[in-house]
């Protein structure tokens, strides 16, 4: 049984990592703005305490902890990204990360582990295979996720353990990029977000949250750790596999000057992608649950498995 702090755990990764450790019977505590709304998304964790990051009355909870997990941050695709939005992009990555390294340095009893997520846009976009020691890419989102972990990084003083998960598309049903692709199949007007030859480095929720309790219990691992799925496909093949386990083609190819006209620059996102390999959690030995994409949608979208018409 191991004590763990989650910061940002109301999110689409935070609640399935949080079900997890409290299924398998450790303890639990819940950092969040708003302790009643952590409450009715989180049932059952041990603790519940409200947490802003510019305070210091939550610095005590940390002494002793076996683990203590990152997920805060803006929602990248929430709206435009207007110069106001990219600068709240930032400082809400930022701001949080440098709140805990300032926590480690007060308290006596340091957590043993320190795992913060980051993301896959760190390599920009690349058509070449790319791995933990890649550089970084040149956009916005590369510098954005480059500056979050040389921040994180300060933890490394202390002789704390510190994973930067590098999350990709993670699949889920309810929320994240699925979520908002099934409709357009469903009513025959699906296909692939620009060109389709972009690479789309996905992941199954199951499999996220499978590598950061992974992350947490093998203390050989540290660092950067790429987490997405190994067999990595392009925009045009996922839509191509979606279409198929929806029974819906997948035509309706939506123009990259379309994306940039209603999204702007935050089209990046999904217009740009790099063939990620996670090389160092296959080596240490993580085993996927999901590692085909076929398997993965077919998984999460197994509700439509006994209807021959969707709609």
């Amino acid at each position: 049984m191991k004590n763990i702090i989650i910061a940002g755990a109301t999110g689409l990764i935070g609640k399935e990592v949080s079900r997890l450790l409290i299924d398998r019977g450790d303890k639990v505590t819940i950092f969040s703005r708003s302790v009643v709304k952590a409450q009715n998304i989180i049932p059952n964790a041990e603790n519940y305490i409200e947490w802003n990051s510019g305070s210091t009355n939550w610095y005590k909870f940390l002494e002793g902890m076996d683990a203590v997990i990152n997920l805060s941050g803006e929602n990248v695709m929430a709206k435009r990204w207007t110069e106001e939005h990219k600068k709240n992009i930032i400082i809400s990555r930022l701001a949080t990360t440098a709140s805990f390294v300032k926590a480690f340095e007060y308290i006596v009893n340091k957590p043993k582990i320190y795992i913060s997520a980051s993301a896959v846009g760190y390599y920009g976009d690349s058509k070449n295979t790319v791995s933990e020691n890649s550089p970084p890419g040149n956009d916005f989102l590369a510098k954005v996720v480059k500056a979050w972990e040389l921040e994180s990084e300060r933890i490394d003083k202390f002789n704390v353990r510190r994973i930067n998960l590098r999350i990709g598309v993670v699949l889920d049903k309810y929320e994240g990029a699925l979520s908002k692709m099934i409709l357009p199949f469903k009513l025959y007007i699906g296909g692939p977000l620009g060109s389709g030859n972009q690479w789309f480095p996905w992941i199954h929720i199951s499999d996220v949250a499978g590598i950061f309790l992974f992350s947490i219990d093998d203390e050989s691992l540290k660092g950067v750790v790429n987490c997405c799925a190994p067999n990595i496909v392009t925009m045009n093949e996922f839509c191509k596999s979606l279409g198929m386990i929806l029974k819906r083609p997948s035509l309706f190819r939506v123009p990259e000057f379309i994306l940039k006209i209603i999204l702007g620059e935050s089209s990046d996102v999904v217009l740009k992608g790099a063939k990620v390999i996670p090389q160092k959690i296959i080596e240490a030995g993580y085993k996927f649950k999901f590692e085909n994409v076929e398997d993965a949608l077919r998984s999460i979208l197994k509700v439509y498995s006994s209807y021959q018409d969707v709609i």
